[in-house]
């Protein structure tokens, strides 16, 4: 649902397209819409978006916005983003309010997930 100004849509770049859907895909069970050949939308998982092809992608430590994916079952969740081709860039670690560890997806984005659950 839209909500005046609330957040509503969040649009990454992407290397590789086809291995960032992939990606979601697999790891997080994502469906795609595709727009023509370099923009693919995605909705109904926590915030909608898309990917765009584009050689500048989002890091953390480039200053770049961090987004954030929560789990009840963080090493499970962390295991499913290997298997899928995601590489953890920063293993499970503690902070207040919990633990998180981050990947970078094949299309080259770094995200993270954090759980309340200190492993």
């Amino acid at each position: 649902m839209n909500k005046h100004e609330k957040l509503n849509y969040v649009e990454f770049a992407t290397r590789d397209l086809v291995a960032s859907k992939r990606f979601f895909v697999k790891a997080f069970g994502w469906d795609f819409v595709d727009y023509g050949p370099d923009y693919s939308a995605f909705s109904g998982y926590g915030l909608d978006g898309g990917f765009f092809a584009s050689e500048q992608v989002m890091r953390a430590e480039a200053g770049g916005a961090l987004l954030v994916f929560y789990s009840e079952d963080i090493k499970a969740t962390e295991k499913k983003v290997q298997e899928a081709g995601g590489e953890v860039v920063r293993g499970i670690f503690d902070f207040p309010g919990g633990c998180r560890f981050h990947f970078v997806e094949p299309g080259g984005n770094e995200l993270a997930v954090w759980s309340k659950a200190i492993v």
